[in-house]
């Protein structure tokens, strides 16, 4: 499956969607969590390597909603976080990172430098 068919599957409300997941059990699950955001990383270098212009409406609100109103979701004091604060911080971190890169059409990373998994 192509990235870009992930990410609509992940925005759409697929009931093995991370943000389903999250939403539904309050629950942060690190395996969908890495599919996605692997799948947002795909894109995005996709979408720099063609110059692409034109984002699709959905694709654009579904970054959104992981960059902007995932964060003040699971920093609740009672959303659970059993992982270390490190991990949690580095991954909303990256999704702003992604969601940058999406819309400026250019990587915050290193040219050249792969991008570790979380």
């Amino acid at each position: 499956m192509d990235d870009l068919t992930v990410l609509r599957q992940e925005f759409s409300g697929d009931e093995d969607a991370f943000l389903v997941i999250l939403i539904r059990d309050h629950r942060w699950d690190k395996e969908t969590f890495s599919r996605l955001e692997r799948a947002m990383r795909g894109v995005c270098e996709a979408f720099e390597e063609r110059g692409q212009q034109d984002l699709p409406r959905w694709l654009v609100e579904g970054f959104w909603l992981c960059a902007d109103w995932l964060p003040s979701q699971t920093e609740h004091p009672r959303f659970p976080r059993p992982e270390p604060s490190a991990y949690y911080e580095a991954a909303l971190t990256r999704l702003r990172d992604l969601q940058y890169w999406l819309v400026t059409g250019e990587s915050p990373y290193l040219t050249g430098s792969p991008v570790a998994d979380l």
